[in-house]
């Protein structure tokens, strides 16, 4: 299967973050629920954070360690979300049309129907302003389910579910842009422009320096977070401005190799093993391909090789700690089978599966795309169910949502935490289950850690 690597790469990425994330979330739950400490974790995130230079803030405005971690950290993640988009539309699996065209397909129902179902069951309510919840898929937490299962899983359905988390990102990234943006200020905008403009010939003239897209990256986060639309915003953005072309030609690269090693003879080779110094022609020559390595990886997969751990073990754990703590000794049952929390659940496991797989099922059927390989409806159905771990994207469009109106927002963002919760884990367990009993027995792939 063409491009395989560089997205079995990711999955696997993804996937150990997603353990990650399991974790991160349960300690949230444990410590917001012991009497002793409860109250020092929830009032540790309300604390101020400052940035200063030269007596400037330059977040421009206070910000709660809460808001720094949502309106800052994840504009790194969605940062590395517009980098992989940037690169597996130019040669991953959205490269290709046709093979890209069932998750997207499947991705698209994913995100309609459960918005579909929320907006029913909330008419004329107050929360009806999160009916854009339960549209995400999780990618780290749902392959990070799939990852549970191993080789028993066809590489087909594990680029499936990636291509369809992806591609909800996008819709998220679209939705948060029109939605959930405040009073705008025009003119930041306007010098954003600017700031993106040098960023974008950056890539014309192929800088290779991370400092220059690191320094007006910052300045275009800086604009948005003050101009009124989400600062997570300008992660994308820039990321479509990093440059996917190398400095230097690969081949070229090659050749500087082939040459470099000429100049160290294998009759030299007992020498070479105690040898520490040099000589100048040796130095010359180690001195061009460290140049040469420098250049010849381009600054996207650079910054997002670099960016991934950060992200998958850094910003999403931290963003889970801070978001996911819930006190249930305010929660009610009402919160679980009425209000929002009905809303939330059925537009996870019910609206994620029925979006995915009905879509799915009409596109193999009027034969727009074919049904991935190694796999069959009953597999395809079960990591529909995936589909319903929403978790960080839902938190986050929940606090977009709710935060706005004040003690109201309080609670309704009490109630949607823990029916995200809830409604990811009964479809991530059901998702497992039925992958369980309908995968083979025996593995279907047999390079998947290459």
């Amino acid at each position: 299967m063409s491009h395989s690597f560089p997205i079995k790469r990711m999955i696997k990425a993804y996937a150990s973050g997603g353990n990650v994330l399991i974790v991160t979330t349960i300690l949230a739950l444990i410590i917001a629920n012991i009497p002793a400490i409860n109250q020092y974790y929830f009032e540790f995130w309300e604390q101020k954070v400052t940035l200063e230079f030269a007596g400037i803030n330059l977040f421009g405005h206070e910000m709660t360690m809460m808001q720094f971690i949502n309106d800052a950290l994840m504009s790194l993640f969605f940062f590395s979300i517009g980098l992989e988009i940037k690169r597996e539309v130019l040669v991953g699996e959205l490269s290709s049309f046709r093979q890209a065209l069932l998750p997207i397909i499947a991705a698209c129902g994913g995100m309609i129907v459960p918005i579909l179902i929320f907006g029913f069951m909330a008419q004329g309510t107050d929360y009806a302003r999160g009916s854009a919840i339960p549209m995400a898929t999780d990618i780290a937490f749902s392959l990070g389910v799939l990852s549970m299962l191993g080789k028993r899983v066809p590489l087909s359905l594990k680029i499936f579910l990636t291509t369809l988390a992806v591609v909800d990102d996008i819709g998220g990234i679209i939705v948060i842009a029109l939605f959930y943006s405040t009073s705008i200020h025009y003119m930041l905008l306007v010098y954003s422009l600017g700031a993106l403009f040098f960023l974008y010939m950056g890539s014309v003239f192929r800088i290779n320096s991370k400092l220059y897209y690191a320094f007006f990256g910052f300045i275009v986060w800086y604009l948005f977070l003050n101009s009124g639309i989400h600062p997570t915003i300008s992660g994308v953005l820039v990321a479509f401005c990093i440059p996917a072309k190398p400095v230097l030609n690969p081949k070229k690269f090659i050749v500087t190799i082939r040459e470099t090693i000429s100049s160290f003879p294998a009759s030299e080779d007992e020498a070479l093993n105690k040898k520490t110094i040099f000589t100048n022609d040796q130095l010359s020559w180690l001195k061009r391909i460290e140049s040469a390595s420098d250049k010849v990886i381009s600054p996207l997969q650079d910054i997002e090789d670099s960016l991934t751990p950060v992200v998958n073990y850094i910003v999403l754990p931290l963003f889970a700690f801070s978001n996911a703590g819930i006190y249930f000794g305010n929660v009610e049952l009402s919160a679980i089978y009425g209000g929002v929390g009905l809303a939330i659940i059925c537009g996870l496991f019910f609206g994620k599966f029925i979006g995915i797989f009905s879509f799915s099922w009409l596109a193999i059927k009027l034969r727009l795309a074919p049904m991935p390989y190694n796999s069959n409806w009953k597999m395809l159905g079960s990591v529909a169910l995936l589909g319903g771990i929403g978790f960080t994207v839902s938190l986050f469009i929940a606090n977009l949502s709710f935060v706005p109106l004040g003690a109201l927002g309080v609670e309704l963002l009490n109630d949607s935490k823990l029916s995200i919760l809830l409604g990811s884990v009964l479809s991530g367990l059901v998702g497992y289950i039925m992958l369980h009993l309908t995968l083979p027995k025996t593995p279907v792939e047999t390079d998947d850690d290459d």
